[in-house]
């Protein structure tokens, strides 16, 4: 196995995960707060849009966000770039998605244009420096294995949240 075959595993896994929970993803699970942190609806809809995001800053090309009209989808009134980075609890809360396959949709859009990404890369490109700004600098393969981690947690965290038991999450 390659290093892009192995990025294409990890790149699937918040995909798989999230849509393990598509049962349990009704509207009052998916809104609930535990206590003050994120919801279930927030954490995917926030794992969607990073990789999208980061992976919009790789390839030069549009958003699925926007090119694929899930901006107007959502209707969430939020800057077409907002991912979620830095979200207050309020700005968190504001974040109101009922329909869970909606935000599945998504994810598996983002997921398959990264995915499709990967399969134009090679093992030279990998390692090519994308981000300087950091030390060590970035290399390609390495941004996207933070892309898929991330993503990957949010949607770990979301599944936590799912399994709360209903009154330990706010409605």
């Amino acid at each position: 196995m390659d290093s892009v075959e192995i990025l294409k595993d990890v790149a699937q896994r918040p995909l798989d995960e999230a849509e393990s929970l598509r049962s349990a993803l009704t509207p009052e699970v998916l809104n609930a707060h535990p206590d003050h942190d994120n919801s279930p609806a927030w954490l995917l809809w926030h794992a969607a849009r990073e990789i999208d995001e980061q992976l919009s800053a790789l390839t030069g090309e549009e958003p699925v966000w926007t090119r694929s009209g899930f901006e107007s989808r959502f209707s969430l009134g939020l800057d077409r770039h907002d991912m979620g980075l830095g979200h207050s609890g309020a700005q968190a809360r504001a974040v109101q998605i009922d329909d869970a396959e909606l935000l599945l949709e998504h994810l598996r859009a983002v997921v398959e244009a990264q995915l499709a990404y990967l399969d134009t890369l090679t093992e030279a490109r990998l390692g090519e420096i994308i981000d300087d700004q950091w030390d060590p600098p970035v290399a390609r393969g390495t941004r996207l294995v933070s892309i898929s981690l991330d993503a990957l947690a949010h949607v770990s965290q979301a599944a936590y949240v799912v399994g709360m038991e209903p009154a330990a999450r706010e409605g």
